[in-house]
């Protein structure tokens, strides 16, 4: 079986997290980048399966900056099998829908058997790209996967909703995204960080995976405008003198909240 995961590098949540206010882009310069967590778990769940099941090929796919191989590189650590990484400026800020095409290009010429990616990115905090990718590629999702069991013809998992939990199942070939109730992913160690050194890392471009990403055809979306967040105000203090009740009701109603 191939599993390929998606995976991207995402600004640290512990830094500060910031956009230019020139190109509406994520400044990286801001704080330090990583492999995003939802991510890693995602691979963990591609992994353990392997771990039991002999003749799993494991692939980490990425649509990053060049500068990001060596993030994407943390997942041949872990335990990955090869990384292919879509690199080209013609992507810088490109949104779901050009992403989500370039990745089920990738996925197509690497071949799949399943496809697990994170629910949401901690970045972006789209959630729509596994949908997505599925819809282009023509095979069935499964998605917010709470829990994941993986046979040979078929991926099935749980599926939290408001109301219900849900028991979910897809044939394969099959698009999943699993949420953060999946285990923590595993620590790279030093046997793992030298071999990634000599797994496949292959990098391609978009004239390679034969996508126009200015095609006039294509639905696209841009940032029109960008202004900083305003800093936060002192709310409404109502001091009691006897008809503060009135007040309160008075602030509710014309703040249309009662």
């Amino acid at each position: 079986m191939k599993i390929v995961v998606l995976v991207k590098e995402v600004p640290d949540t512990y830094g500060d997290r910031k956009l230019s206010l020139e190109t509406g882009l994520a400044d990286r310069a801001a704080s330090e980048t990583v492999l995003d967590e939802i991510g890693e778990r995602a691979l963990e769940v591609a992994l353990s399966y392997a771990d039991k099941t002999p003749g799993t090929e494991v692939v980490v796919l990425s649509m990053t900056p060049e500068s990001a191989s060596a993030t994407v590189r943390k997942g041949l650590a872990m335990g990955a099998s090869s990384a292919v990484q879509v690199v080209d400026e013609a992507l810088l800020g490109a949104d779901l829908g050009l992403t989500a095409e370039v990745l089920a290009a990738a996925l197509q010429r690497t071949g799949f058997d399943l496809v697990i990616a994170g629910n949401q990115s901690t970045d972006g905090t789209g959630g729509v790209i596994p949908a997505m990718v599925a819809e282009i590629l023509d095979v069935p999702s499964a998605t917010y996967l709470s829990t994941v069991e993986i046979a040979g013809d078929a991926v099935s998992g749980t599926r939290a909703s408001d109301g219900a939990t849900l028991q979910v199942t897809a044939p394969l070939p099959a698009v999943i995204s699993i949420t953060e109730a999946l285990p923590d992913a595993r620590f790279p160690n030093f046997k793992g960080i030298m071999a990634a050194k000599k797994k496949p890392f292959e990098t391609l471009s978009l004239a390679e995976l034969e996508i126009e990403p200015h095609d006039p055809t294509a639905s696209r979306s841009i940032v029109i405008a960008l202004s900083e967040k305003p800093p936060r105000e002192a709310g409404v203090k109502i001091v009691d003198e006897g008809d503060a009740g009135q007040k309160l009701a008075e602030f509710l109603i014309q703040n249309r909240l009662a």
